[in-house]
C-alpha cells in the first residue's frame, strides 16, 4: 500500500500524486525486464530520466529562477522515495543528479549559476559526481587526480589528469562535477570543477559487474589532459573538500529516502503474499510468528522515513543537519537491508527466485550501506559530533 504522507503543501501532494502516476504508467511495466537485461549488458535507462525531467522531477530542490522546482527538501526526498519504491536504479540516478548540481548551486558565483544552472536543471541534462578513486574512497583527502592551471598566478584554464572510480552515469552524463587536487596540501589542496561531458580527453572504463542496480551502471572516468576553462572552477581553489562534504550531507538524505522506498516496496510485496499464501488451511499472515515479523518490518520502514524527514526539515529551516543526515542514512539503509532480507524470508523459496522482485530488492539494498559514505563512516560522523558537542558543553 502507498506510504501514508503528510505533505507540507497542496503542491507537494500534487507532486507525489504525479510521481505515483508516472511510476505506475511509465516505469513499473519495464523495470523487471530492464534490470534483467542490464545484468549482462549494463545500460542506463536514459528515456526514464527524460520522462522524469519533462515532469520537472529532476530539479525539485533548486530555485525556480534557475530552472528548478523551488520545493522544500522534504518534498523532494519523498518524491525520490516514491520512485525508489518502483525502480531503485532510477531513484539513485535522480539523487546522484541532484548531488551533482549542489556544488554549483551552493558555492558558484551568480554568473556561473546564471550561465550553467538552467541547463543542468532543465530536465534534459544528467550529471555525474566524480569524487571517489580506487585508493581514495572514504579518505577523500588522498585523491591523486590533479588539475594543473595554465598560469598559477591567473589561470584561464586547468588541465585535468587522473581517474575517478565507481561513477554513476559515466559515459552518459552531460557534465561531470569533479574534484581534483590543485595543490599538495592534503585535504586543503582539493578544488571543484564542472567538466563538460563532451570535453576532449575524457574517456570511460568498462562498466563494473555489480550484484544489483544494473540500470545504474558505474565505471571509471579517465581524464587524460582534459582542459577545463577557469570559469568552471566552483568556489575557491582549495575549497573542494568543504564543498564535497557539504554536498554529501544532502546526498546522504537522497540515499536514505531511496533506501526507504526500496524497503517499502519489499514490505508491500511481503504483506500481499502473506494475505494470499495459505498453509494448514490459513493465510500465512494469520500465524503470529510471521505477523510479528511484518510488524517489525513496518516499524523499520516508518522509523527510517521519520529519520530522513527530520533531517530534511532541519535542512529546510537552515539549521545544521550533518549529524541527522548521517543518522538517517545509517538507519534507513541498515533497515532496508533487514527489511528486504525478511521479505525474502516471508516468501520462502519463492522469494529466492526471480519470479518475484524480492531477491532483486535484497541485492539492491546492500550497496546502500556502502555508497555516499559507508555506514561505518556514518557512525564515525555521528560519534564525533556527539563527543565534540559534549566536550564543548563541559
Amino acid at each position: 500500500m502507498p506510504a501514508t504522507r503528510l505533505m507540507p503543501t497542496e503542491e507537494g501532494q500534487d507532486l507525489i500524486d504525479l510521481t505515483r502516476e508516472i511510476c505506475t504508467k511509465e516505469l513499473l511495466p519495464r523495470v523487471a525486464e530492464a534490470e534483467r537485461r542490464a545484468a549482462t549488458a549494463p545500460e542506463l535507462p536514459v528515456d526514464a530520466f527524460r520522462v522524469l525531467g519533462r515532469a520537472g522531477l529532476l530539479s525539485l530542490p533548486y530555485a525556480e529562477e534557475r530552472g528548478g522546482g523551488g520545493q522544500p527538501y522534504e518534498v523532494y526526498l519523498q518524491v525520490v522515495e516514491e520512485i525508489a519504491s518502483v525502480w531503485m536504479s532510477v531513484a539513485v540516478g535522480v539523487s546522484v543528479h541532484a548531488l551533482t548540481c549542489y556544488p554549483l548551486a551552493q558555492f558558484g558565483t551568480d554568473e556561473q549559476r546564471e550561465r550553467l544552472l538552467p541547463g543542468m536543471l532543465s530536465g534534459d541534462q544528467l550529471g555525474a559526481y566524480c569524487l571517489s578513486e580506487r585508493s581514495a574512497g572514504s579518505d577523500v583527502g588522498s585523491m591523486t587526480t590533479r588539475a594543473t592551471p595554465d598560469d598559477p598566478a591567473s589561470p584561464s584554464a586547468y588541465r585535468l589528469k587522473g581517474t575517478k572510480a565507481w561513477i554513476s552515469h559515466a559515459g552518459h552524463a552531460d557534465f561531470y562535477t569533479t574534484f581534483a587536487r590543485t595543490s599538495d596540501d592534503g585535504g586543503r589542496g582539493l578544488s571543484c570543477l564542472v567538466v563538460p561531458g563532451d570535453a576532449d580527453g575524457l574517456s570511460f572504463g568498462t562498466p563494473e559487474k555489480k550484484m544489483g542496480l544494473h540500470c545504474d551502471p558505474v565505471s571509471e572516468v579517465h581524464f587524460d589532459g582534459v582542459e577545463v576553462a577557469a570559469d568552471r572552477l566552483v568556489g575557491e581553489p582549495g575549497q573542494g573538500m568543504a564543498i564535497a562534504l557539504s554536498a554529501l550531507d544532502s546526498g546522504r538524505l537522497g540515499i536514505a529516502a531511496a533506501a526507504t522506498g526500496l524497503a517499502q516496496a519489499a514490505l508491500d510485496h511481503a504483506v500481499a503474499y502473506a494475505k494470499e499464501r495459505e498453509q494448514f488451511g490459513h493465510p500465512i499472515g494469520d500465524f503470529q510468528g510471521l505477523a510479528f515479523l511484518l510488524a517489525d518490518m513496518e516499524a523499520a520502514v516508518t522509523s527510517a522515513r521519520a529519520a530522513y524527514l527530520h533531517a530534511a526539515r532541519l535542512r529546510d529551516a537552515g539549521r545544521a543537519f550533518s549529524k541527522e543526515a548521517a543518522v538517517a542514512k545509517l538507519v534507513a539503509t541498515d533497515n532496508a537491508m533487514r527489511v528486504t532480507t525478511d521479505a525474502v524470508q516471508v516468501l520462502g523459496g519463492a522469494g529466492y527466485t526471480q519470479d518475484f522482485p524480492l531477491e532483486r530488492y535484497m541485492r539492491e539494498a546492500k550497496v546502500t550501506q556502502i555508497f555516499e559514505g559507508t555506514n561505518q563512516i556514518q557512525r564515525l560522523v555521528i560519534s564525533r559530533q556527539l563527543l565534540q558537542n559534549t566536550s564543548k558543553r563541559g
